[in-house]
């Protein structure tokens, strides 16, 4: 796995030239923040060796450096999933390739399920705090300069950008919450009795993605911070059937307003 990470690396330096500052990973519908990069860049997953190919419709597959809000930028147009098939290393592998490009901030969106009550469709929540029910991407071989076997996660999201991100959100008028978002293979949407039990444990919103790179990120030293568009609510009186395309489409609304904070989060850094 090291020497592909090195790989990687070693050709979209080549190719680029580009020393990016932050990273980011755009969810389910979520690509719409791409129109305001400035794009240096652009590069189709399946092009980049060792990549994976995102199989999810709503994920573009495009690795994208560029410039937005005056820093140096790469975004993943659309991630991996463990529900495809794909293996926690696969999954996580852009982020480390991203940390040897160089940069020191992860921000990583993603389309969720509510299970807090006071929750509705098209609200944000930042994410403060997670609840892993995937298989963890540290699991095997754990190569040291990576970083430490058994990271300290009491600190997985960082305090200073979800206090910027919270202040965005008031000074626009955003309904945005901090809460805790809860980790699950998928791609099977939950049953009414899987709501509560999330609920129940601690969680916030519920989702299949974001946290196997969110560990990966905090192990190689990455300042972190995640957010979530409530697409749809697994609150009890208020679950409906719910397919892809009324995800995106929720996601999609509440887009700009995402887009807002992730900007003004990285002009503030």
């Amino acid at each position: 796995m090291l020497e592909k990470i090195k790989e990687t690396t070693s050709y979209l330096k080549n190719k680029t030239g580009f020393r990016p500052e932050a990273g980011i990973i755009l969810g389910t519908g979520l690509g719409g923040l791409v129109k305001d990069i400035e794009i240096i860049h652009s590069l189709e997953y399946e092009n980049i060796p060792n990549f994976a190919v995102s199989t999810v419709e709503g994920h573009k597959g495009r690795l994208i450096f560029g410039n937005l809000s005056g820093k140096k930028i790469v975004a993943m147009q659309g991630r991996f999933h463990y529900y495809e098939g794909y293996n926690m290393k696969e999954v996580t592998f852009p982020v480390r390739v991203m940390k040897y490009l160089g940069i020191e901030y992860l921000l990583v969106s993603n389309a969720s399920g509510g299970v807090n009550p006071e929750y509705e469709i098209g609200d944000l929540m930042v994410l403060n705090d997670h609840i892993n029910l995937l298989p963890s991407p540290l699991i095997g071989q754990n190569h040291e300069e990576f970083g430490p076997r058994f990271p300290d996660m009491s600190e997985p999201y960082d305090h200073e950008m979800i206090t910027i991100a919270m202040t965005i959100a008031r000074k626009n008028n955003i309904r945005a919450h901090q809460g805790c978002y809860v980790g699950v293979t998928g791609p099977a949407l939950e049953t009414p009795k899987e709501y509560m039990y999330f609920r129940i444990i601690g969680g916030d919103t519920v989702g299949m993605s974001t946290i196997p790179e969110i560990i990966v990120g905090r192990q190689m030293g990455l300042r972190c911070f995640g957010v979530s568009i409530i697409t749809d609510l697994g609150v009890p009186g208020r679950i409906v059937k719910v397919t892809l395309e009324d995800v995106k489409k929720a996601a999609e609304q509440a887009e700009p307003d995402m887009t807002l904070i992730i900007k003004e989060i990285l002009a503030a850094l």
